[in-house]
């Protein structure tokens, strides 16, 4: 992934960890670009050339001239964060080793075959780079001839794209190539922030649903429900995370405290990621209903409510919501 040595020049590749599909660098950005944006790329293009033409020794990472698009915009921004290429020169013409490890690695501070590095690796790129590798290969995102509901004109493609030159201007190389590092650093603020929220934010949150799912037989014995020890958004990682671990049977309900009214939540994991349906929500008896009706209807103190859908329910204690969720096991 992201960066291959090609032909005597870097002509930019971008893989999946799964090998499904490649995508040589061309990356499209909309030039929401601000105008001290355009001043630090022209900044930055004028210090590189002035060092090229004084050190024929300057390393150059080289992908194609013309129209560029987002994915070689922010693979040559990418390549640039290495050790190796850090001041290489970015040469644009028509005249493969990979590189992604070793930038999530220093992101972590980490050896890039450390295990966490792997997990981040591949988490950023389904979560960011996948979709540029698919909007460059016109692959679409599902199987259907239906016309789109919307235009979307705003994801980090169509911004690219737009820092192009205008067919109505005039165009020169050099403009072309000032408009390129323009687009570089608007991919690469998004790489840098998408990065970043992987390493520190959703690695520990990982780390904290991974040793939940661990202890989820000192919970329950049925190994069904899990007590989230400190909140941290879960339901992202927890179909892989089963996986990883084996887990089985799989988690029926995830227990953890509201950090605003202090009350306690059970809640029924969905079926798959990003449904609605749960794999087994709140009985049918309790839904709807709150407060003391709740709780007599349940026999189980402490109730607050349970959704009209069953996928969540709430008790002014842990351990009511538990008994909530231990109850929603036995009811078939």
């Amino acid at each position: 992934m992201w960066g291959r040595i090609a032909g005597g020049g870097f002509r930019g590749c971008i893989s999946s960890p799964s090998n499904n599909f490649k995508l040589f660098i061309k990356f499209n950005l909309f030039s929401t670009a601000s105008m001290s944006m355009h001043a630090e790329a022209e900044d930055l293009h004028s210090a590189k050339r002035s060092k090229l033409n004084n050190n024929d020794n300057t390393k150059k990472v080289g992908t194609h001239n013309g129209s560029f698009h987002c994915d070689e915009a922010l693979a040559c921004y990418m390549i640039r964060l290495t050790n190796k290429f850090r001041d290489a020169h970015i040469v644009r013409t028509r005249d493969s080793k990979h590189y992604g490890r070793e930038i999530v690695a220093k992101e972590l501070g980490l050896n890039p075959d450390h295990s966490d590095v792997e997990s981040v690796y591949i988490a950023l790129y389904k979560g960011f780079m996948e979709e540029i590798d698919a909007v460059d290969n016109g692959i679409n995102q599902y199987d259907t001839e239906k016309p789109a509901r919307y235009i979307r004109n705003t994801h980090l493609s169509a911004r690219i794209s737009r820092i192009n030159p205008d067919w109505m201007e005039e165009n020169t190389a050099d403009k072309e190539d000032h408009l390129f590092h323009c687009a570089m650093m608007v991919a690469g603020k998004d790489f840098e922030e998408m990065l970043h929220h992987y390493a520190k934010s959703w690695l520990p949150g990982r780390s904290i649903v991974a040793d939940c799912i661990k202890l989820r037989n000192n919970i329950d014995p049925s190994g069904e429900i899990m007590l989230l020890k400190r909140y941290c958004p879960w339901k992202e990682h927890i179909f892989q995370l089963e996986q990883e671990l084996n887990v089985d049977p799989l988690l029926k309900y995830v227990l953890y405290q509201d950090d605003r009214s202090l009350a306690w939540r059970v809640q029924a994991v969905a079926v798959a990621p990003g449904q609605f349906d749960s794999r087994k929500p709140l009985p049918l008896g309790w839904r709807g209903l709150r407060d003391d009706e709740l709780t007599e209807v349940a026999g189980i103190d402490g109730c607050v409510f349970v959704h009209s859908s069953g996928f969540i329910g709430g008790n002014k204690t842990m351990d009511g919501a538990l008994e909530m969720a231990r109850k929603s096991l036995r009811i078939q």
